[in-house]
């Protein structure tokens, strides 16, 4: 996609501290770092979601993640990390080509379990959320 930030990363149009690659895959440091080391996976092909992400494609995907962690949790001498994905505008991603976060964590950094994202439970029960999915299974 031409206007795509991350497209032209990958493209090497934008400059980017890259971290690892494979042959559909980059990692490189967020230039928005919500802690030390917070890094981004990405798709070379644009896809806007996850959901859109081929199936062949997630052995190698899980592979650069790992690949990226290690390297991260060597250089920087922490062990723990919060990873995740904003999937759609209502949960937060701003760049409509997808990308998986991996952010180090560090003994006090002020931040929490990514449970401590959301808590919205409208008041519906486990039971019927469960019989809407059934439903439509």
């Amino acid at each position: 996609m031409a206007d795509c930030i991350f497209c032209k990363i990958v493209n090497r149009e934008v400059p980017a501290f890259l971290i690892n690659e494979s042959e559909n895959f980059l990692s490189f440091l967020d230039i928005y770092p919500h802690a030390p080391g917070h890094s981004l996976v990405i798709p070379k092909v644009h896809y806007q979601n996850f959901q859109h992400l081929p199936k062949e494609l997630g052995e190698e995907f899980i592979l650069v993640v790992q690949e990226t962690m290690s390297i991260l949790a060597k250089a920087l001498k922490v062990d723990s990390f919060t990873l995740g994905i904003n999937e759609g505008k209502l949960a937060g991603q701003v760049i409509p080509h997808f990308h998986f976060h991996l952010i180090p964590r560090f003994v006090n950094d002020g931040g929490g379990s990514i449970h401590a994202v959301v808590f919205n439970t409208q008041g519906t029960s486990v039971e019927e959320i469960y019989q809407r999915i059934k439903n439509e299974s």
